[in-house]
């Protein structure tokens, strides 16, 4: 059985959103229990280098419904605008954006394949096929910046596990 571009990509984004959204809601319940600032977990950092907690979780939007709007254009730039400040407004933007990938259709998905795809960031141009764009390029980055919010969430003291990050699993019907 031949598995579709759609397939490899739509449900996995929004499987990992969805658990980016019980991670969010894990962290908010920690500041309230822990009475700890949530700018603390929203603004934390790995490393001096990275960027935070709120950054990482509007990655995962951008690098999912952001890649599939890439696509579309036929130019993916990463989105520089500041991330979300508060839990409700990280909550939002991950509600937007499974909102946003269910309305995609797997024959659109699937139509992208062969066509061209620029990367764009500063001075940088990178040409993909579309297919290698999602595959190569966007899922990496998906998976980084959501493992990266889990991280910090783990290494902040929130409670949570390998359950948390893998979400609702799409198990046989």
């Amino acid at each position: 059985m031949a598995v579709s571009l759609y397939a490899a990509t739509v449900p996995l984004f929004q499987q990992t959103l969805g658990a980016v959204s019980g991670l969010i809601a894990k962290a908010e319940a920690f500041c309230a229990d822990k009475r700890v600032a949530p700018e603390e977990i929203i603004q934390a950092r790995l490393a001096p280098d990275m960027l935070p907690f709120a950054y990482q979780v509007k990655s995962t939007a951008v690098h999912s419904l952001g890649s599939i709007e890439g696509i579309r254009r036929g130019v993916f730039s990463p989105d520089m605008a500041p991330p979300p400040e508060t839990f409700a407004a990280l909550k939002s933007k991950i509600a937007e954006t499974i909102t946003a990938l269910e309305a995609i259709r797997p024959a659109e998905v699937d139509g992208f394949i062969g066509r061209d795809t620029r990367f764009e960031f500063r001075e940088h141009r990178i040409d993909f096929t579309a297919e290698n764009f999602l595959l190569s390029f966007s899922l990496p980055n998906f998976y980084f910046h959501a493992a990266t919010a889990y991280d910090i969430l783990r290494w902040k003291g929130v409670q949570i596990g390998k359950r948390d990050f893998m979400g609702a699993l799409r198990t046989k019907k």
